[in-house]
């Protein structure tokens, strides 16, 4: 009896002991490396947090310099102005939602149809199309012929001219296609001796595992297409009702460094301090605007760019 009290009162501190020992001690190169860490992390946000805090200090105040993450006196004046002089923001803010949805997701899922078309090795001209994809990466038609091509097409003052020309990426096929390659052989294989086609071997085994790559490409687009502004002013500025934001937030770019030039004597100096804006501070609301969505987007998508390359796959 005495030993078995003796072995129960020893096991515990030998669990102790044991936890003790499985700790890592924390060394001097922890604390560099927490420090490099750190610096990363300042250097990184800190141009953010100062665009943020100029769009939401006070224009003559920051006018004074040496702002830095946080606003001295906080106004949200900026974006005010910036809300009042352009009243088509909240259509032009459904359009770019809305060209970034569908481009995003109809431009992924065909850079992934023909990904897993090029990387069958039964195709026979997957060579031809895969030098041909290449060759647009260095080789293009030019301003002019894209848009004697997208006129021919019906594509102008037409909501598809956001969709249709962005459709294929070369760059995001060659992704997807090595992505592809890099799958194990066996799981086609398996599903064909099922009676799989080759459709539902793409949508149900191919497209699951192909997650992480898709997500990256999904956001290269979406980022891509929230940016965009250049097709509406080339395609689609003559139609007010398929403006995206980022056009709007550009001509509102372009007026408030108009203001900065000493024409007509000073007059749009003194129209800027009444209205308490500056092209400074307009130009920094107009960054939070443009930035901020995309950033809120980014979050939903890191997860899978961590995942596994064979995410569900047969383990050998």
């Amino acid at each position: 009896m005495e030993l078995n009290v003796l072995e129960t009162e020893t096991e515990p501190k030998q669990r102790v002991k044991r936890k003790k020992s499985k700790i890592k001690k924390i060394t001097k190169t922890d604390y560099v490396l927490a420090a490099f860490m750190l610096i990363v992390l300042v250097v990184t946000l800190y141009p953010f947090l100062n665009v943020l805090a100029i769009s939401l200090n006070d224009a003559t105040d920051t006018a004074r310099g040496g702002l830095h993450i946080f606003p001295r006196i906080f106004t949200l004046a900026n974006y005010q102005e910036v809300f009042a002089s352009n009243g088509n923001l909240i259509l032009a803010f459904q359009n770019s939602v809305l060209r970034t949805i569908i481009g995003t997701v109809l431009s992924t899922f065909s850079c992934a149809v023909l990904a897993y078309v090029i990387s069958r090795k039964q195709f026979v001209f997957r060579k031809a199309v895969t030098i041909m994809l290449t060759l647009t990466m260095y080789i293009s038609g030019g301003l002019i012929p894209s848009f004697l091509v997208i006129r021919e097409l019906g594509l102008i003052n037409n909501f598809a001219v956001y969709i249709i020309p962005s459709l294929l990426s070369a760059f995001n096929v060659i992704i997807i296609r090595s992505f592809i390659d890099d799958l194990p052989d066996a799981l086609e294989e398996s599903a064909k001796i099922d009676g799989a086609s080759d459709f539902t071997i793409f949508l149900k085994i191919i497209m699951p595992l192909c997650m992480p790559v898709l997500a990256t490409v999904a956001l290269f687009v979406a980022v891509g297409q929230w940016n965009s502004w250049f097709d509406t002013y080339l395609y689609a500025r003559s139609n007010s009702d398929l403006t995206t934001l980022q056009y709007e937030l550009m001509k509102i770019m372009d007026n408030a460094s108009s203001m900065t030039s000493n024409d007509v004597n000073g007059i749009n100096s003194q129209q800027m301090l009444s209205r308490k804006t500056t092209p400074e501070s307009i130009k920094m609301a107009v960054t939070v605007i443009a930035t901020v969505p995309i950033l809120l987007v980014y979050p939903f998508l890191q997860k899978y760019f961590v995942s596994g390359l064979t995410l569900g796959a047969v383990k050998s």
